[in-house]
């Protein structure tokens, strides 16, 4: 008899449902501006209000599910790890990168010459305030980001308040249909499917429904009016932007995470005042059968979808690209130490975060690492050591120019690890 740890089929479902109506309590106007364009609620790109924003384009890419961390940087130089994944631990001589510590998995090989280059680093044992090991109450708690406090907004959408983002472009959803709450709030946001399949349905040259739109909104006040107007001044602007065609040999896989890379891509490039994206990659939710580090298997072929699409991206970009971006992983949990009965990991606490950019000082595993012995864990789960949120608030404060992060994470100080220079 397996000994997997049931997640619970019933919140999965309700997952999306449930998400739904949250967000469209939280956000208002800005839900029924979402409302007017296509499915998908997965990727979300937001637009400062004029080009003053110097800061990087920050790129959240959440990984959904519960990403196992210890199985994406591995923590060779502990003797538990071994002990406790007799089967799916990932065997030192298969290690790429790292140092006497940790090691990168092998399928995570795409990603090595910016692991070298310096532009790749992670930081071991992050996670949240208290551990929470219920999928979509705690994906609700890391995209408010506001622990302890009575604040609803996301904390992408207090960023973007402090950078003044007032346009249609302040969020743009893309691929599946999970919203995502770290915009929730009173800056707009749109939902596209791909920048190119961007357009209201319906709408054809017989049947005008966007002049329609603006016809049937002029004159009326702007709590009104503001929704349905930026939604035909952000269609206006796709209708703008020209074929667009990877930069340095870029080869894009044919993966849902690849295409919205590459429209993340296409987008900073398109200079249209990019501030923040976020896109997800999920499927993470491994309680069986994660199997071992080789071709085939289900996490390794998983991780290697991840380091091609994230390699193809930096590839198109290039170093001035680079230069101008940060990315950032987060999951809204990691997994158990031990592997289970089923050869797969059961939901956790502590966690692993990837950092991808040219201001990123890579080529190392930053945090606090708090040994794996059963004594250190927490009820069975790596300890989270560093708060998540102390990670992103020094990139926002060193490579966004948002000094007072205390407004985006009430009561957390930006961590002092070094993770990034500030920008110039």
């Amino acid at each position: 008899m397996s000994t997997v740890e049931m997640c619970g089929c019933e919140e999965q479902k309700a997952l999306s449902r449930r998400g739904f109506l949250g967000r469209a309590a939280a956000v208002g106007a800005a839900a029924g501006l979402a409302g007017l364009v296509g499915d998908g609620l997965a990727s979300r790109f937001a637009f400062a209000a004029t080009p003053s924003y110097t800061g990087d384009v920050l790129v959240v890419l959440s990984l959904r599910g519960g990403f196992d961390g210890l199985s994406a940087i591995v923590p060779h130089g502990d003797p538990e790890y071994y002990k406790a994944r007799p089967t799916i631990g990932v065997p030192k001589a298969k290690l790429i990168g790292g140092n006497e510590m940790f090691g990168l998995n092998p399928a995570l090989a795409p990603l090595l010459p910016y692991w070298q280059g310096g532009q790749l680093a992670a930081v071991q044992a992050v996670g949240q305030p208290a551990q929470n090991r219920s999928h979509f109450a705690a994906m609700e708690e890391l995209e408010r980001a506001a622990a302890g406090t009575s604040v609803r907004t996301g904390w992408l959408d207090r960023m973007l308040g402090l950078t003044g983002a007032s346009t249609p472009w302040a969020g743009v959803s893309l691929g599946s249909p999970s919203p995502v709450r770290a915009l929730a709030g009173p800056s707009p946001d749109l939902s596209l499917s791909t920048v190119d399949g961007f357009r209201m349905s319906g709408d054809t040259d017989k049947l005008p429904m966007a002049a329609a739109l603006r016809a049937l909104h002029t004159g009326t006040p702007a709590a009104v009016s503001a929704p349905a107007l930026a939604a035909n001044e952000a269609m206006a602007t796709v209708k703008t932007l020209t074929a667009y065609t990877p930069a340095n040999g870029a080869v894009y896989p044919d993966t849902p995470l690849a295409r919205a890379l590459r429209d993340v891509a296409r987008l900073i490039k398109a200079n249209v005042g990019l501030t923040a994206a976020c896109v997800d990659f999920g499927d993470w939710d491994m309680h069986e059968g994660l199997g071992t580090a080789e071709a085939g298997q289900r996490m390794f072929t998983h991780l290697g979808e991840l380091a091609a699409a994230l390699a193809a991206f930096a590839t198109d970009l290039g170093p001035t690209g680079l230069a101008n971006m940060t990315l950032v992983t987060l999951s809204e949990f990691g997994r158990r130490v031990a592997e289970n009965g089923s050869r797969g990991v059961d939901h956790g606490y502590g966690n692993a975060m990837l950092m991808l950019g040219g201001g990123v000082k890579g080529g190392t595993v930053y945090g606090n690492w708090p040994g794996l012995a059963p004594a250190k864990l927490a009820s069975g789960d790596l300890m989270s050591t560093t708060d998540y949120r102390s990670v992103l608030a020094e990139v926002l404060q060193k490579r966004c120019r948002v000094g007072a992060t205390g407004t985006v994470f009430p009561n957390v100080t930006p961590s002092a690890f070094g993770l990034v220079n500030a920008k110039g």
